[in-house]
């Protein structure tokens, strides 16, 4: 048997005992690295670490440690109220409101996970307060981020266009572009309908004056059932000795929502920073996010004393445990076998479909940019025959290599996952699993079918 399918079949069983035996993942993907990367590819130790994601540990960090402290202090809450006034009080427009953010933040030239890591933490805490469904609200945030992310200007487009020119392949820009944007809202247009989106229309606007905190429904912003959330928690129930009298005066003593305190100020100057350090100077994400997470935690440190511990730390493991893995198939030459043996297919149609489905598969757990620039050169010698339009070809490439980035083991899904404030993380991860395997086996097929299929290009 061959390495590569030893790989795969390692992989597929670190599937089945994460999910029938309720172990971490990630942790499963470490031993299976290591296994796999000594036994099968008599790699050392580096070549085995030459897949950990460091940036990505680092974002992950980063950013749940500074949206913990952002929580801690009420500045979410503060956030919050402020969309519903801007929305007149019609919550079912928020999501919206997330995914155009996230859509114009990459279309004017911001990384997709940059994006979402900015946008995320504030969509999850207002679903977490007026009860959406995260799941419906981080997919949201994400494909807002893909819908615009093809745009002539963007980075994805830039990247994607830039490899069709170095290829000497047709390229139209903006068909990419729109091919991504349609695609994008099509689904978030199915995922409002199919998660509340319809029934928070019924419901109309929530009274203005719940937005000042002076009515409306209780916050849900409790500590989560996987201990994660914000301990100080206006409503958290102790887990243990104290009983529902503390929850009462935990509720009393808490800060209005609605005032803006230094600290708060400080934050959304931080979260402002924030912003203009990755879109404007192109630093990184998570490193400016530690450094502003100890700024505020330096001049506030009563905010911030337990906003380590809020950290995310199961998914940290689970996310890079499992691209580590993904790191030794690449050693080992697992995606370029793939997707050489389906290039070599003779029937033009079939490798087309074929090659769309690789790439959402592999670009749900590695980096989506990264199979583009294999799969569109891949893709070149059955293009050059002239049966299959490039342009339909290198759009339907694109498109199912990004839009699975909902999946819990891609950068924006495990942003989202780790953002979400109050959830039970293991039913969460489990439902974008399920979630990144729908669009994972549709979308591909569906993109084929209408961009390839016809000859566009």
């Amino acid at each position: 048997m061959s390495p590569e399918l030893i790989s795969i079949l390692v992989l597929v069983v670190v599937f089945v005992i994460a999910t029938t035996r309720s172990v971490n993942m990630g942790a499963l993907a470490f031993a299976a690295a290591f296994a796999v990367g000594e036994l099968v590819a008599d790699l050392d130790a580096d070549g085995i670490f030459a897949g950990f994601p460091g940036d990505l540990f680092v974002v992950l960090v980063g950013v749940t440690y500074l949206f913990a402290i952002v929580r801690a202090n009420g500045t979410t809450d503060w956030l919050v109220h402020a969309s519903i006034r801007l929305v007149r009080g019609r919550v079912a427009l928020i999501p919206w409101v997330m995914f155009a953010i996230t859509g114009a933040l990459t279309a004017i030239g911001a990384v997709s996970p940059a994006a979402v890591a900015i946008v995320a933490p504030i969509a999850l805490s207002f679903a977490a307060r007026y009860g959406i469904s995260p799941l419906l609200m981080g997919a949201m945030v994400v494909h807002g981020a893909q819908g615009g992310g093809f745009s002539p200007i963007s980075i994805y487009g830039t990247i994607v266009n830039g490899i069709v020119e170095r290829e000497h392949l047709p390229g139209n820009e903006v068909f990419l572009f729109l091919a991504s944007l349609i695609v994008n809202l099509v689904i978030a247009g199915v995922m409002f309908v199919l998660f509340g989106g319809l029934k928070l229309w019924a419901q109309g606007a929530v009274p203005l004056d719940e937005a000042d905190g002076s009515g409306g429904a209780p916050d849900k912003r409790d500590a989560p059932a996987d201990g994660t959330g914000p301990a100080s928690s206006a409503l958290a129930a102790p887990s243990s000795g104290t009983g529902p009298a503390t929850a009462v005066a935990t509720r009393t003593e808490a800060p209005d929502t609605t005032r803006l305190t230094p600290a708060r100020i400080a934050t959304l100057t931080a979260l402002v920073a924030l912003v203009v350090a990755v879109l404007a100077f192109d630093l990184d994400a998570g490193l400016t996010s530690i450094t502003l997470a100890v700024i505020l935690s330096a001049a506030w440190p009563e905010d911030s004393r337990k906003a380590v511990g809020q950290i995310a730390w199961s998914t940290v493991l689970l996310i890079c445990g499992v691209l580590t893995y993904v790191g030794v198939l690449e050693e080992i030459g697992t995606t370029k076998w793939a997707g050489e043996s389906v290039g070599g297919i003779g029937v033009p149609l079939l490798a087309a479909v074929l090659l769309c489905y690789i790439g959402a598969i592999v670009s749900a757990f590695a980096s989506s940019v990264g199979i583009m620039g294999a799969l569109i050169p891949l893709a070149v010698p059955f293009l050059a025959q002239g049966e299959i339009g490039a342009v339909g070809m290198v759009a339907a490439l694109a498109v199912s290599a990004t839009v699975v980035d909902v999946s819990p083991f891609s950068t924006n899904g495990a942003l989202v996952l780790a953002a979400a404030p109050d959830v039970d993380r293991e039913r969460f991860f489990r439902q974008l699993m399920i979630y990144g395997g729908i669009v994972v086996a549709v979308v591909p097929a569906v993109v084929w079918l209408v961009l390839v299929v016809p000859g566009f290009g």
